[in-house]
């Protein structure tokens, strides 16, 4: 099974402080962004070098404030098959608590309550029972 560390996010209700932190302070390359009118969000990612793990902010539009560590969000992993993937960690003990309905993404929970995301390298797999039927079992 192969498995490839991707990105850490973090909640940033001050988001150009924040690009100013990680890109003039820490050096850091701008990889991507993403600004969704219909989420009302936007998504910057950022790195040492293009292709090397991310740190992803994610700004959520609006008023809110983060307080007590909630800014932190999850680690991300890319794997070779989200289905054998997650048959695994059930077969082990853990819940899958978003399952991979689309045969791209799925959300646990380590230990420790931190959210790991799990995202299937390359395309989506084929939908496949019984995980396309499976509704969230808990909040990631």
């Amino acid at each position: 099974m192969s498995i490839r560390y991707l990105h850490a996010m973090l909640r940033t209700n001050k988001p150009e402080e924040s690009h100013h932190f990680y890109t003039q302070g820490l050096g850091l390359i701008e990889t991507r962004r993403k600004n969704s009118e219909k989420g009302q969000f936007t998504l910057i990612y950022y790195a040492t070098v293009e292709g090397a793990p991310e740190v992803e902010l994610t700004h959520n539009w609006g008023d809110r404030s983060y307080s007590g560590g909630d800014q932190f969000g999850h680690l991300a992993f890319e794997v070779d098959d989200i289905y054998k993937t997650c048959e695994k960690l059930q077969s082990i003990g853990v819940t899958i608590l978003r399952p991979p309905r689309d045969g791209h993404m799925a959300f646990v929970k380590d230990p420790n309550n931190i959210s790991i995301e799990l995202l299937q390298k390359g395309d989506s797999l084929e939908k496949k029972e019984p995980w396309a039927s499976m509704k969230n079992i808990g909040s990631w």
